[in-house]
């Protein structure tokens, strides 16, 4: 798996909105010390509430919440919520809820490839927000 830039900059978000608990966190804030963009931070915000993993409090004094606690958020959720998935390769037979591949069963790779996203998702999936906002 390959995480981009939007992978790394909303694991960055989550990990600085954690560290302050239960004070609203405003995106000008992370911008300015995590040296990311606000536009940017703006467009990853908007996934991760609508994953559910940040809630947003408008009007004067707003920003942003974890929607959930740490403990509850994995770093395969926020990856997920950014990246799309964390499949090792663009293979429709590991696409969950998928209609799968035609050439599944004739294919020499497949059982390596859900082998290697096994690994990924069952590490990513076991490390949590709280464990990385330290």
């Amino acid at each position: 798996m390959l995480v981009t830039t939007k992978g790394r900059y909303a694991m960055r978000l989550m990990i600085y909105i954690a560290n302050f608990h239960d004070r609203k966190v405003a995106l000008r804030e992370v911008a300015e010390n995590e040296s990311i963009s606000l536009k940017y931070l703006e467009q990853l915000a908007h996934d991760l509430v609508a994953a559910n993993l940040l809630k947003s409090v408008r009007g004067h004094g707003g920003g942003y919440l974890l929607a959930r606690p740490a403990e509850d958020i994995s770093a395969g959720d926020i990856l997920r919520a950014a990246e799309g998935t964390t499949a090792p390769v663009a293979c429709a037979a590991l696409e969950e809820g998928g209609d799968g591949c035609p050439r599944e069963k004739e294919c020499s790779t497949i059982a390596f490839w859900a082998g290697l996203d096994e690994a990924i998702e069952s590490y990513v999936d076991n490390v949590s927000l709280a464990e990385l906002a330290v």
